[in-house]
């Protein structure tokens, strides 16, 4: 049985901000449903795409930080590579590193040069490769804003960098250049799916894992360090043949990717592994009404020292109108109404309000599950 074919294509530190005011990207809004509330589990892609692909947060597979690729339970969890290479799918990913997203499943597992390779050029080969199969699944990783980023902020400040904190400006100038390469990837990228008719029998899926400060908070001079909105608010573009474009505004979470693409398949999920974090969003594709559900995220603050820990030590949980941070590096709570206080300006803990009571305790729940 032929089904569509899935293309992927991960934009690595792609602000929500710089997508919405893009006159690229909305363009592509006349084709593409797009998610603009999708939230994150974790504000690092390690965490974040092993969540993606396992539709599961990190504290239950384990991989919950940059140095726990290795711990998730492959045994326990299973992939969306797995399902779909289980139904005949040919399995193909082009990455930065061999930590970013979990193996297994995958028939071919390729690293690129990010500092030289043409990312546009490298994919659109790997199209040309594949495109006879019957059926392939392909994940590209475009991971040039990662690498200037690493480049010219990671390798140069730290998070307490006055330099780079007292000019906002400049950072943003920065960021807009990396950001204008993710735009001229995807022109080429688009015209080479369609140019080989990949758009009639695929399901293509554009996202972001996390955002990149541009020195909104002292603290965090790129990412992984904080749970505000500037990181965790990510987005979702996705195409497949009769379709109904939609812009989907309702909170969503990357965990809930994974189950979406398996129910547009009209796969089943496998029984005997752990059971979802994630619930499928198809209904919102098709305008149809589903409950909002609340997005938990965690990182390991590094605080001064030069790497991150290896257990995360900052969460939070999030609706579409509050957010709840527990930062357990210093025994501190936050809470904003992020209808009054989108850039979580007015910490307004302990002024008596129920739903920081109710949000603790979800957090909490979420926190232990194992």
């Amino acid at each position: 049985m032929n089904r569509l074919n899935i293309i992927i294509i991960l934009i690595d530190g792609g602000r929500i901000d710089r997508v919405q005011n893009s006159k690229f990207y909305k363009q592509l809004n006349s084709d593409f449903s797009f998610f603009s509330n999708s939230i994150t589990y974790g504000p690092h892609t390690i965490a974040a795409m092993h969540a993606t692909f396992s539709g599961c947060y990190g504290n239950r597979t384990g991989t919950n930080s940059y140095w726990s690729t290795y711990k998730f339970k492959k045994n326990h969890f299973k992939t969306l590579t797995e399902y779909v290479h289980e139904n005949n799918y040919y399995t193909i990913c082009d990455v930065v590193n061999k930590l970013v997203i979990p193996k297994q499943g995958f028939d071919e597992f390729i690293i690129h040069d990010e500092q030289n390779d043409d990312l546009a050029k490298k994919h659109c080969q790997i199209l040309d490769k594949i495109k006879e199969k019957n059926n392939f699944f392909a994940f590209f990783q475009f991971s040039n804003i990662h690498t200037g980023i690493a480049n010219e902020v990671l390798r140069v400040y730290d998070n307490f960098s006055e330099e780079y904190f007292d000019n906002m400006k400049i950072n943003e100038i920065r960021y807009d250049k990396l950001f204008k390469k993710s735009e001229e990837y995807l022109t080429k990228i688009l015209e080479k799916i369609n140019s080989l008719e990949l758009d009639k029998n695929s399901l293509i899926w554009i996202m972001s894992d996390h955002g990149i400060s541009v020195g909104e908070k002292i603290g965090e001079r790129a990412y992984g360090a904080f749970c505000y909105d500037y990181t965790l608010k990510t987005f979702a573009l996705v195409k497949y043949p009769k379709m109904k474009v939609n812009h989907v505004k309702q909170q969503v979470r990357t965990v809930d990717f994974m189950p979406t693409i398996i129910d547009i398949l009209e796969l089943k999920l496998d029984g005997k592994v752990e059971s979802l974090d994630g619930e499928s969003i198809l209904p919102l594709l098709n305008n149809e009404k589903i409950q909002e559900k609340i997005a938990y995220s965690e990182t390991g603050n590094p605080l001064k020292d030069t790497k991150p820990p290896k257990e995360p030590n900052t969460r939070s949980v999030r609706t579409s109108k509050w957010k709840f941070i527990l930062n357990e590096h210093n025994n501190t709570k936050e809470l904003y109404n992020l209808k009054l206080d989108p850039n979580e300006s007015n910490n307004i803990i302990g002024t008596g309000l129920e739903i920081e009571t109710e949000l603790e305790k979800k957090l909490n729940e979420i926190k232990n599950l194992t």
